[in-house]
């Protein structure tokens, strides 16, 4: 069976069955490895991608549920030679260590900044709060998100 589905922009149809989770759909089949398979329980943020804006943990989102949505992935926010932002950021700010959880960061990042375009400290900290870093590079990330506002001249 056929699933149609948007990501990044593009129109793209793979071979999987509705109730297949977006993850395995984004990687095995798109190529698009910057969300991760962390717990497979929606627990640790490290599979985080957008849909139609909102973050979404795609290790339990099937992809049938999806439709003509639009699935932003980490791979879909900038390019090597144009970074967005948050990218740039997080690179200047090394925000990441083992860099595992860090598409699942950006991409809530992503979200909190599209509705709240001048956040405070506390409020990028409850953004993230439900994304895991093992690392302990939270103070990093913060700064970082906190720098793509500017940035972005949100604040």
């Amino acid at each position: 069976m056929a699933v149609s589905l948007k990501v990044n922009g593009a129109a793209r149809s793979v071979p999987a069955e509705p109730d297949t989770p977006l993850l395995y759909v984004l990687r095995n089949d798109l190529a698009l490895n910057a969300a991760k398979f962390g717990c497979g329980l929606a627990q640790c943020g490290a599979c985080t991608v957008l849909v139609d804006g909102k973050p979404v943990r795609s290790c339990i989102t099937e992809v049938g549920s999806v439709g003509e949505s639009e699935v932003t992935t980490l791979e879909g926010l900038g390019t090597v030679d144009k970074p967005h932002p948050l990218q740039k950021a997080f690179i200047e700010e090394q925000a990441a260590q083992c860099g595992y959880c860090i598409a699942g960061m950006m991409m809530s990042a992503k979200a909190l900044l599209d509705v709240n375009p001048h956040p405070s400290e506390a409020d990028v900290r409850q953004g993230l709060a439900d994304n895991l870093c093992r690392c302990g590079t939270h103070n990093r990330i913060i700064r970082a998100v906190l720098k793509a506002s500017h940035a972005m001249g949100r604040t």
